[in-house]
Order: structure tokens, then sequence, then C-alpha cells
């Protein structure tokens, strides 16, 4: 069930019509859905969100989304400034934050349909505690790795060759998965209109959660790991 909150808290899901490496990618079947229906669906269940921005130049999914689901999901249409591959997502969040009065915001993205609402609901809860206490402007999802890692001039970087220690012993370090940015207007426009802030919080989530489809036997890999834990 969900409920109101004395903090509003909308979410972003942009997307694109166009996809280079996996034609409608936001549309292609994923378990018998449109991709990005299963991060919207677990979106809607938050006890926090009460509203889905969806920023789009795609008429196809303008109809799609309409004919899907509830008044709680917002269509903005892409202004044509702001169309293209190699425009930034800071330019799209930038426009939906013009247009809303948000006190949170949540930006996902559609190619990640393991994400569950548990994680993004733990992480705005976190948010919402350290915007009051002022000690973190931002949250942003990462995933830990410990292996060994070589720049390209085959230089180890986080272990000494000489010493071999279990990876499992090695310093953890963390990448940026891109599940899931939390941020307020004032960190994005204090940062220089970026999504993470100038004092950033990580947040941790499974490796398998996190999973990113990027290339078509990416859909392969997912759905067979989705039907495995769903």
């Amino acid at each position: 069930m969900t409920y109101m909150t004395k903090t509003k808290v909308i979410a972003l899901l942009p997307m694109k019509g166009n996809s280079e490496r996996v034609p409608n990618k936001n549309l292609k079947l994923f378990n018998g859905k449109p991709l990005y229906h299963w991060v919207l669906l677990e979106l809607l269940k938050s006890k926090y969100i009460e509203q889905v921005i969806v920023n789009t130049d795609s008429p196809l999914i303008k109809e799609n989304i309409i004919s899907s689901f509830s008044e709680k999901v917002i269509i903005h249409d892409r202004p044509d400034e702001i169309i293209g591959d190699f425009v930034s997502m800071n330019d799209i969040i930038a426009d939906d934050l013009s247009k809303t009065d948000g006190e949170i915001y949540v930006q996902t993205h559609s190619t990640n349909p393991l994400l569950s609402i548990d994680s993004v609901d733990k992480a705005i809860a976190k948010m919402i505690t350290e915007s009051e206490k002022g000690d973190y402007d931002s949250i942003f999802s990462v995933t830990k790795i410990q292996t060994r890692l070589y720049d390209t001039e085959g230089t180890a970087l986080n272990h000494n060759p000489q010493e071999l220690i279990r990876t499992q012993d090695l310093p953890p370090v963390f990448e940026e998965n891109s599940n899931f940015f939390i941020f307020t207007k004032t960190s994005f426009i204090n940062s220089g209109n970026k999504r993470i802030g100038k004092n950033p919080l990580m947040f941790e989530i499974d490796k398998l959660e996190a999973i990113d489809i990027d290339e078509p036997q990416d859909f392969i890999i997912a759905e067979s790991i989705f039907k495995t834990l769903r």
C-alpha cells in the first residue's frame, strides 16, 4: 500500500525511441512485457513516490504508456533541442525539473528490469534522513567489485601482483551502475546541473539486481536471471 509523505518524491524515467544497438529496445518484449514496464511497475509500488515522469521523444512509447498505465504516470514530450544520441542525461533531467515541484527526485533507467522497489525505497528513506541531517546531498547506486584490476598498460591498480592475496581480501572498489540516482533541485543546481551532487552517498545493490541491458545478448542473460529469481 502506498501513502503520502511529507516529502514529495518524484521518479524520472527518461526513454528515447531510438536505440543504436537494440532497435526499439524499450518496447522490446522482456518476459512477456515491453522492457520498460518492469521498472515502471516497480516504481509504482513505492511507499514514497507520488508520481512517475516519463520524458520521451517516441510517439510509440507515449501511446503504450497511455494505454497501459494510470494517471500517476506523467508524460513529458521531449523538446527538439534535447533529442539525440549525444544529449547529456543531465540536460533531460533539467528539463523535467523545470516543469515539476518535487522535493526529492529519483532517476532510473528502463534497462534495469531486475531493479527492485525494495532497494529504491530503502535509498529514498536514506535520502530523506540525510536531507534532514545535511550530511549528504545525493545518492547513487553502486556495485561492489573485489577483483584484480589493471590499467591499459597492464599496471596493477588495486593490488600488489607480488603478494597475490585472496580477491575477497582486496579493498573493494565501487562501480557506478546507473540503476538509480537520488537528488534534490538544490543539489542538482549546486553541482552544475548534475544528478550526482557535491557530497554524494554511495548505495550498494546486488550485482544481479544491477544488470543493465545494453546489447542484444544482455536480453538473454537478464531474462534467464529474471525467470530464476522471480
